[in-house]
């Protein structure tokens, strides 16, 4: 880990908060951070990385048809590639858009909005992150909604009170220093980002000593953007600069496989992630993953999971029935 651990720390984020929301249930928003968001607190950004901090109450957030995850208060969730997303007590009903529920703003302080049905109540902060330095590859590789309990770890006492006391001064009508929340949300993701890579096998994370080198770097940024683009070898070299026989051994001695392969298994893990995640059909994750049929791209995922996509899709659903079941028997 501590390749990741350099990396992590090398990718300074900034950001800050624009919206404080009070929602009553039953309530159901469509969201996503913009360039409007963010202007007033920065240069537009490239690259924004969102996130939700639920000071009171619950709420369930979904990325397109994926599965929706719970949020309880004292929560922050994450999402890397700021991707639209659903936000709500339920989210059953027709969403509203966030834009349409914008409150004026008060001077120097985020935006505010106040719906809903009346009944329990959800607060939350809602801020963007970003990076002036590329991190393409390291967020690629993230999944889409990451949640992380801001009371854990060793200074998780002063995070979760440091977030409260912003809470409680925006509802009380006191600006907070945006700077102080933007710091904190960089610590929550660095933390979560710590801890998923920390989970995965040794040989999903061997890439990251490539982030390193400027060369192996653009190229895995490349790679991540745009997977189902034909790459060679020699198109990856073109891109970076160097020929191909010293980007092939650079890239190689850095990440651990060569360029092709490592697009082979990157390919993979993001179509198992499509497959667990959403309902998409199979002939779009196959297109999106880089292969020109269904039936080629079923062949490559048996080999690499052992089991067709379509059956590898219903176990994972089946899997994820078992430990919600689980769960509610737990006392």
């Amino acid at each position: 880990m501590d390749a990741a651990l350099d990396v992590l720390r090398m990718i300074r984020f900034t950001g800050g908060i624009f919206l404080d929301a009070e929602f009553s249930a039953p309530w159901c928003v469509a969201a996503q951070v913009t360039p409007a968001d963010c202007r007033p607190l920065t240069p537009v950004p490239q690259g924004i990385l969102a996130y939700h901090y639920v000071s009171a109450g619950r709420l369930l957030l979904q990325v397109e048809s994926g599965s929706p995850v719970a949020v309880p208060a004292g929560h922050i969730v994450l999402l890397p590639r700021n991707d639209p997303h659903l936000l709500g007590s339920e989210l059953g009903g027709r969403p509203v858009s966030v834009d349409h529920l914008l409150q004026p703003v008060i001077a120097g302080g985020p935006a505010h909005i106040v719906y809903g049905g009346g009944g329990d109540t959800t607060r939350l902060l809602c801020g963007f992150l970003y990076s002036e330095m590329p991190c393409h590859a390291l967020v690629g590789m993230l999944p889409r909604v990451m949640t992380l309990d801001v009371a854990e770890g060793a200074a998780g006492a002063w995070i979760e009170s440091s977030f409260r006391f912003a809470a409680s001064e925006l509802t009380a009508g006191t600006v907070c220093s945006p700077a102080l929340l933007a710091r904190l949300a960089e610590m929550l993701f660095i933390e979560a980002a710590q801890r998923y890579l920390a989970c995965l096998p040794p040989e999903q994370r061997a890439w990251i000593g490539g982030l390193r080198d400027p060369y192996v770097s653009r190229a895995l940024t490349q790679l991540h953007d745009t997977p189902e683009r034909h790459w060679t070898t020699q198109a990856l070299a073109r891109h970076v600069g160097l020929s191909r026989s010293a980007f092939a051994e650079r890239f190689t001695e850095l990440v651990g496989v060569p360029p092709m392969r490592y697009l082979a298994q990157l390919r993979m893990q993001s179509a198992a992630c499509r497959l667990r995640e959403t309902l998409t059909p199979l002939s779009r994750i196959a297109l999106e993953a880089g292969y020109d049929s269904e039936a080629a791209f079923s062949k490559a995922f048996k080999r690499t999971f052992g089991m067709p996509p379509a059956a590898w899709r219903r176990a994972q659903q089946s899997l994820e029935e078992y430990r919600g079941a689980t769960d509610e028997c737990d006392p």
